[in-house]
């Protein structure tokens, strides 16, 4: 099956897709929801959205539902074992539902979700490809309750549960009153077998349908159908709007690092806290080889760590806890102003607290491969590091249990006070990046590997 990969070229599908929003499930309960006043079609409808996990194999995620009552509602979400569950219950009981064999547990990786019912007829769409292998295939013949003038939800089953969704999401669309194929949303790019979206402002909602593209951060739930069916938003804000998005997919921080030893992710996996023990270290998404490259990172407690830097994706810290530096393909700067490689400390004299912002360049395209360090825009230490094995990945090393780290790698998780991007206008910075240094995001990469 085609899948969307994170290198994701940079001209796929376009630009018009300049905005997602990020559900965090572990500081609050965020979603969106609205009452629906008129009753459409209850029979044909389609649901399309594009979504990046964060949270994997941790109970259910919610991606829709809408609810009448405790016995008849609709739903689609992520099971616990990461499979997706498309299900209606109709009187207390189920008329129909669709359990995939497939399991969605890639974190960096955008995926494009088509869901539709008819009249005896339920399908789900994978990035373009129609999915026919089910743990639980039953079609219904009766009508459902999204559509119809009930509650519905984003994130959530509202009046139904307290389903959390950890989760990114962009594009989300639904047609009342149309059976569509997943050909409506999305397309094979003609240089690539890469699924990229479509415009869809095109399309004809009808009477429930709405559109959420995400474009207005002081009103996330702007419906920009034309319907004028916006939804509001519970716990959510300006931080909730990202620029990461299946058109510029930015790393994150990778959950399923071997190495991590017990640390939490949150924020879309762009805040990570030390739990238990000691010597614990979190990756990015996406590893590179060449190219200059810029991120920032805030210390939100601790003394002396954490601590801030880079490591080879062949480096012994993949299976063995230890800290960020002490093996000699991986290099970090601490609170302390103490940076580590292969087990040898150097003290730079220069110390970043609580709420600094810290900044890590590394330069692989010069002759000299380097990496610098900047606390608050202005630059602490520089130092020369090896030619990677395979990629260098940037790291976080949380020596001391509790401690918390939020990264930015140019889709923020937190508020920009001042807003800088890079020379290729990606990513969004409290301090410009360095000349020739971009964001970590799979335009710039594809760019650079052009």
């Amino acid at each position: 099956m085609p899948i969307i990969i994170p290198a994701n070229s940079a001209a796929a599908g376009g630009d018009f897709v300049t905005n997602g929003v990020r559900f965090n499930t572990q500081s609050s309960t965020e979603y969106m929801q609205r009452n629906m006043s008129n009753t459409g079609n209850l029979q044909a409808w389609t649901v399309s959205v594009w979504v990046k996990r964060a949270v994997i194999s941790d109970g259910q995620h919610m991606l829709f539902a809408s609810y009448s009552n405790s016995s008849n509602s609709t739903e689609c979400f992520f099971e616990g074992n990461d499979s997706l569950n498309f299900r209606d219950k109709e009187g207390g009981s189920f008329q129909f539902q669709k359990k995939t064999t497939q399991r969605f547990r890639d974190p960096s990786a955008w995926y494009h979700l088509v869901m539709s019912s008819s009249a005896g007829a339920q399908k789900i769409y994978v990035n373009g490809v129609e999915v026919t292998a089910f743990n639980d295939n039953t079609n219904g013949s009766g009508t459902s309750t999204w559509n119809g003038p009930y509650s519905h939800s984003i994130a959530a089953n509202v009046n139904g549960g307290a389903d959390k969704s950890g989760l990114y999401m962009c594009e989300f669309t639904s047609i009342d009153g149309q059976t569509l194929t997943a050909s409506s949303f999305g397309e094979f790019s003609e240089d690539s077998e890469i699924w990229v979206p479509k415009d869809v402002t095109g399309l004809t909602f009808g009477t429930n349908g709405f559109y959420l593209p995400f474009q207005n951060s002081s009103a996330l739930g702007e419906d920009f159908s034309g319907n004028n069916l916006d939804f509001a938003t519970n716990n959510m804000d300006a931080t909730n709007q990202v620029t990461d998005t299946c058109q510029n997919n930015f790393a994150t921080m990778n959950p399923l690092f071997a190495g991590d030893a017990n640390i939490t992710y949150s924020e879309g996996n762009l805040k990570t806290t030390a739990a238990n023990e000691s010597q614990k270290n979190a990756v990015s998404t996406i590893g590179v080889s060449s190219g200059k490259w810029y991120c920032e990172m805030v210390s939100r407690n601790g003394t002396n760590y954490p601590g801030f830097g880079i490591m080879d994706s062949e480096s012994v810290l993949q299976t063995s806890v230890s800290y960020l530096g002490s093996s000699s393909d991986s290099y970090c700067m601490f609170q302390d102003g103490a940076y580590y490689t292969n087990g040898s400390a150097v003290s730079t004299g220069t110390t970043w607290g609580v709420g600094s912002i810290m900044g890590v360049a590394i330069d692989l395209d010069s002759s000299t491969k380097t990496i610098k360090f900047f606390k608050n825009g202005s630059q602490t230490h520089s130092a020369t590091i090896a030619t990677p094995a395979y990629a260098y990945m940037f790291a976080v090393s949380h020596n001391v249990n509790g401690t918390i780290a939020e990264i930015n790698f140019g889709s923020p998780p937190y508020a920009i006070s001042s807003g800088n991007s890079d020379e290729n206008d990606h990513g969004n910075f409290e301090y410009a990046p360095p000349t020739g240094y971009l964001a970590m995001c799979t335009k710039n990469v594809s760019e650079t590997d052009s």
